[in-house]
């Protein structure tokens, strides 16, 4: 065993110096045959002893209870291995980049006192706290796309190529069906069906009674032009005005014209007399008969819809060039086959009318919006009074 190493100016110390230089023995003796330190008193050295008196003098001198650390460090005796602390559960989120991840600073390998620790964990750098949840997080990794992500395209997924069978199904597959196709046109068919029925319900209802109440007004302005300006015809044409019905209980104020023909009478809010052929009736101006007129009850001005409610002695004037002629409502036949023609005979069964008289038959379609029958409404004259006596009572209240 060789003496220890001379003084360098300090004592080696087994614990901080791992080596000794290569020149000297064991780092368990310290060095006596130096320079002193200053504050220490010079030893005698002692006399000449053995190399066992010496070793077991230096034993008892700096007697050191080390043998785990002289093992250690000379015959490199393995350590007892730190058990491993249990690896920190992983998650599927990924962390937050709202907030920097702290990376830990080099004194975090370093031995720490109570000084520097709390100088760590001041807010000038981060805390054990906080290195520790950043190396947890260091430890977390994205999720991985699943299947069903790289199969739909997700991003950063590798797109997988499809076979041919398989490019061959997905295009078929993107086809629609001929069940599917013959659906979506009877779809559309039904759709646009639907919006023509729509469309021809509101011109049928709403546009024609407009459009007919202005022809009907501009042929009432035309017929009151000619009687003011005093013109006679010799003989009324098909589709002419010549006179104006007035039923003032309905309110109702409609030019009459000849004939009953749907496209230039009736269509255009006029009401028609039957002039023609074997319906052909008498007019208001004739000392016997039956002045027979038609209209419509539902659209294209419908001047005859609310005749049902006509009762008996409801006056009925037919103003004309020369004359007002007032009649009186006298009896109703609320439906009727439109092949009944004797109801605009000169004396019509079931009106309660018994003998030739002057007359008038109104007649219209019945129910409402359907032209199945036909109502009868029949009223006898009471008053002829000449234009140039003024208006009849009926007008006049």
């Amino acid at each position: 065993m060789s003496s220890p190493p001379p003084g360098d100016g300090h004592e080696y110390d087994p614990l901080t110096d791992p080596l000794p230089p290569a020149e000297h023995g064991s780092p368990w003796f310290l060095a006596t045959d130096g320079p002193a330190d200053e504050g220490y008193a010079q030893q005698e050295e002692p006399p000449p002893q053995s190399q066992s008196q010496e070793w077991s003098g230096y034993q008892q001198q700096y007697a050191v209870d080390d043998s785990e650390g002289y093992q250690r460090d000379w015959y490199a005796q393995p350590q007892a291995q730190p058990r491993p602390e249990a690896e920190p559960q992983r998650i599927s989120e990924p962390l937050p980049m709202s907030e920097p991840i702290p990376v830990p600073d080099d004194e975090t390998v370093a031995l720490r006192t109570s000084e520097t620790r709390r100088a760590a964990e001041t807010p000038a750098g981060p805390g054990r706290a906080e290195r520790r949840r950043a190396a947890k997080a260091r430890g977390r990794r994205r999720p991985e796309p699943t299947a069903a992500a790289s199969a739909s395209g997700a991003p950063g997924a590798p797109a997988k190529p499809l076979s041919r069978v398989e490019a061959r199904r997905a295009a078929r597959a993107a086809k629609d069906s001929p069940a599917v196709i013959a659906s979506r046109a009877i779809g559309e068919l039904f759709i646009s069906f639907g919006v023509l029925m729509l469309l021809f319900v509101t011109y049928q209802l709403w546009w024609t009674n407009i459009r007919a109440g202005q022809e009907a007004s501009q042929e009432t302005n035309k017929i009151q032009d000619d009687w003011a300006k005093g013109r006679k015809p010799g003989a009324f044409e098909p589709g002419q005005g010549f006179a104006i019905m007035h039923i003032p209980k309905l309110d109702v104020v409609v030019p009459i014209a000849e004939g009953i023909s749907k496209h230039n009478v009736l269509d255009r809010g006029m009401v028609g007399h039957y002039g023609e052929g074997k319906l052909k009736t008498a007019m208001p101006s004739d000392k016997l008969g039956n002045f027979a007129v038609a209209g419509h009850r539902n659209t294209h001005g419908e001047p005859f819809r609310y005749i049902n409610r006509l009762k008996p002695g409801d006056p009925i004037v037919v103003e004309t060039q020369d004359a007002y002629y007032t009649y009186k409502m006298e009896s109703i036949l609320p439906q009727t086959s439109p092949s009944n023609v004797s109801v605009i005979g000169p004396v019509p069964p079931g009106s309660g009318f018994t003998e030739p008289g002057r007359y008038i038959t109104l007649t219209t379609c019945t129910p409402e919006f359907t032209s199945t029958y036909r109502m009868i409404v029949w009223g006898k004259m009471v008053e002829e009074r000449p234009r140039s006596k003024g208006k009849p009572d009926a007008l006049v209240g």
